[in-house]
């Protein structure tokens, strides 16, 4: 009996010292919630509606700008002068302007010869055209392939320069800098430029030019990107319906309002006297044809996005190479809105009218408050409001202004409307990622000029998932986990069970939903996975 009852103390022991270790921090929560945390939590939630509002106004400006787009059909054709490009029976083919082709690679070893292809089979008389491979490779194997394949386009009578560099300097921007300095640029009047896995149709040219030789202030025509992997795995579809936001939406209303847009980087047509004029490629962040297309729309120049225009494209389909290229496109927006805040505010030759278009909606809401109040407020206040019930959320900034940003992101792409929730969760977990990098891009903090190329992946994944044998998959723990995922995760999971048990405000569906996406992500499981052939 002396045995048992000794055994049973140290169990009770252990009970009440839990106990009082959580009576503790009860104490300490009740002491410090009414004079520290309301107040903070109730600061944030006002910020937090007012972020909601702008995103709001701006969203549903842009689908009345977009509507009446679509109902009065503006289509460029009908606001630009635009014909055909003739024959010139006494000045031959000079009477076609000189085109240069820009392709900008780095160890693209998937899809350099899908990219050399089709740049070499774009439709313009072959005296008129040059095309420029800018090889960065630092894989001499694959540096070796991509100049074989040169040659042997230039072997069949197209003028293609293989042009590579001893340094990476300045990356893409720094590439496509040094590849202007060569003599044979001078003649040339216009440059199309088109990334490692970006294919163009043949009639590309014909389409785009006509905007340029025909209407001296155009200095960029666009066209929209098609995406030929989207049905690859879910994580691409819902990069599909966010770029296709992009570009039916905001590129569209940019176009139509403003005659400025962000150049996409690639599948662009620049006049080369704009590009000139506006200081030509700069390396000073990861967004280098943003950089170029804000400095030289504040030189007077006008922009053409073509919707109808579509050019092949690949999507990431791993969520590392998303990650990766998410952090560049968030980051390198902000760093440029504090670089040229004040430079757009002093320049004399636009519009006060598209320098608030370009500081407030383009910048400001679209590229910092967009990311910043999907992540603060929809994954930290919200879900903290469980834990203080005295601070509320109406339901208008809660349920239905969310819900109505939802719907009209939605219109871009309408096959994918079913998957709408996944999206949303999707969206959430992201734009952890990019409320990160754009705190750092604002601060110009250490990650602040990563440039880390997009893995593509060509026809890898169908190759490699047909052979009969591949090598098991190796990775490494911290390869495949991701702290800031799962801690996030475990918060809206804690959120939810509380909200459950003593809340009042039923948002645990939400939660539970919102925190097993964010653990999903925190290990790994999400986008595809390219075997190792043997």
């Amino acid at each position: 009996m002396e045995r048992l009852s000794s055994t049973t103390i140290i169990p009770e022991a252990f009970q009440g010292a839990r106990d009082d270790i959580a009576g503790r921090i009860a104490l300490v929560w009740d002491q410090a919630k009414a004079p520290l945390i309301v107040p903070v939590l109730r600061l944030l939630v006002f910020v937090c509606l007012a972020m909601s509002v702008m995103l709001f106004i701006e969203k549903v400006y842009m689908g009345i700008v977009i509507t009446f787009v679509k109902l009065f059909r503006k289509r460029p054709e009908k606001r630009y002068n635009w014909e055909p490009m003739k024959d010139d029976v006494e000045l031959g083919n000079s009477a076609y302007p000189m085109v240069l082709v820009q392709i900008p690679m780095y160890n693209e070893k998937e899809v350099y010869q899908l990219s050399i292809g089709a740049a070499c089979g774009l439709s313009w008389p072959s005296d008129r055209i040059i095309i420029q491979v800018l090889d960065d490779s630092t894989d001499p194997s694959i540096k070796n392939l991509v100049e074989v394949e040169c040659q042997r386009w230039a072997s069949k009578g197209i003028n293609i320069k293989y042009e590579i560099r001893d340094n990476r300097n300045g990356y893409k921007a720094g590439a496509l800098k040094e590849g202007m300095k060569h003599s044979y640029v001078k003649q040339c009047d216009y440059v199309a430029i088109f990334d490692a896995d970006f294919q163009p149709e043949p009639d590309y040219l014909w389409r785009t030019i006509p905007f340029l030789a025909h209407n001296p202030q155009i200095g960029l025509v666009q066209a929209r990107w098609k995406f030929v992997n989207s049905d690859d795995c879910l994580m691409t579809r819902m990069q599909e319906m966010s770029l296709d936001y992009h570009f039916t939406v905001e590129q569209e209303v940019g176009s139509t309002a403003y005659a400025f847009f962000g150049f996409n980087g690639t599948a662009g047509v620049w006049r080369l006297s704009a590009l000139n004029e506006a200081g030509g490629w700069k390396d000073r962040t990861t967004v280098e044809d943003m950089d170029l297309a804000v400095r030289a729309s504040l030189k007077g120049w006008k922009f053409v996005y073509l919707s109808d225009l579509k050019v092949k494209s690949e999507l990431p389909s791993t969520f590392k190479a998303y990650r990766y290229q998410q952090h560049r496109w968030s980051c390198g927006p902000a760093n440029l809105f504090k670089k040229m805040a004040m430079e757009i505010i002093r320049n004399k030759k636009v519009s006060p009218l598209k320098k608030f278009h370009v500081l407030y909606s383009f910048f400001f809401v679209r590229k910092i408050i967009a990311h910043i109040v999907t992540f603060v407020f929809y994954c930290v206040v919200l879900p903290a409001t469980v834990l203080a019930p005295e601070v509320e959320v109406p339901k208008w900034g809660a349920v239905y202004i969310p819900s109505i940003i939802t719907l009209l992101n939605a219109v871009g792409t309408p096959r994918s409307f079913h998957l709408l929730i996944f999206w949303i969760l999707f969206e959430n977990v992201m734009s952890l990622h990019r409320t990160k990098a754009t705190f750092i891009g604002l601060l110009e903090a250490g990650r602040v000029n990563e440039w880390i190329v997009t893995d593509k992946l060509g026809d890898a994944l169908k190759t490699k998932a047909g052979t009969k044998s591949f090598k098991k998959p190796r990775f490494r723990i911290g390869e495949r986990l991701h702290l800031l995922e799962l801690t996030v995760g475990a918060y809206l999971f804690f959120c939810g069970c509380y909200d459950l048990s003593f809340g009042k405000n039923r948002y645990f569906i939400y939660l539970f939903l919102q925190s097993f996406a964010f653990f999903i992500a925190g290990v790994g499981y999400v986008g595809t996975f390219v075997p190792n052939a043997q």
